[in-house]
């Protein structure tokens, strides 16, 4: 699928309506149903990921960076890298190398566990609790102006099923894969 817009803002509708109506007219005979679910999907992950979050980005923080300081403070004690790597869908290397930067910044430490020195826990500084605290509201903030497109009632319904549809793949797929 396009990455800009062009002919599909002329033509009327979104990019994908436009790929789906290039498929239909070489392949009329293929259903192109899941295409304008999942592409759309896609294509909407794409602008927001684009756009990144401008309150992150402003801290100089990357969403997943986010992600593992908002799993500290949301579950209110020290994690291990393994724990991390659950709570925000990552791998352990990605999580490794975040944790790194994070430690760097000041926003993290790490502990040795008293009686396995192999493992690591890891915990907010104030300065990465405070951070947390100010991105958060902002985040939402952002959050809402991006959907404010959909009234509430759309959005509800955006949000139930996508709910549904993500429990069946994470039913399907297994958390974690896929």
């Amino acid at each position: 699928m396009r990455a800009e817009n062009g002919p599909a803002a002329e033509a009327g509708g979104d990019t994908v309506a436009a790929v789906v109506r290039q498929w239909q007219a070489v392949r009329p005979d293929i259903d192109t149903g899941p295409m304008e679910v999942i592409g759309r999907i896609n294509r909407c992950a794409a602008l927001l990921q684009q756009a990144e979050d401008a309150p992150l980005r402003r801290a100089g923080l990357t969403r997943a960076e986010f992600d593992l300081l908002g799993a500290l403070r949301r579950t209110g004690h020290e994690l291990t890298p393994g724990e991390l790597a659950r709570e925000t869908f990552s791998s352990g290397a990605a999580v490794t190398k975040r944790l790194k930067q994070l430690q760097e910044r000041a926003l993290v430490e790490r502990r040795a566990d008293a009686r396995d020195r192999r493992v690591a826990h890891v915990r907010l500084t104030d300065a990465g609790r405070g951070l947390v605290d100010t991105i958060l509201p902002e985040q939402l903030s952002y959050e809402t102006v991006v959907l404010s497109v959909l009234d509430g009632g759309d959005q509800e319904r955006l949000s139930d099923l996508l709910g549904g549809l993500l429990a069946r793949l994470e039913g399907r797929l297994g958390p974690g894969r896929g």
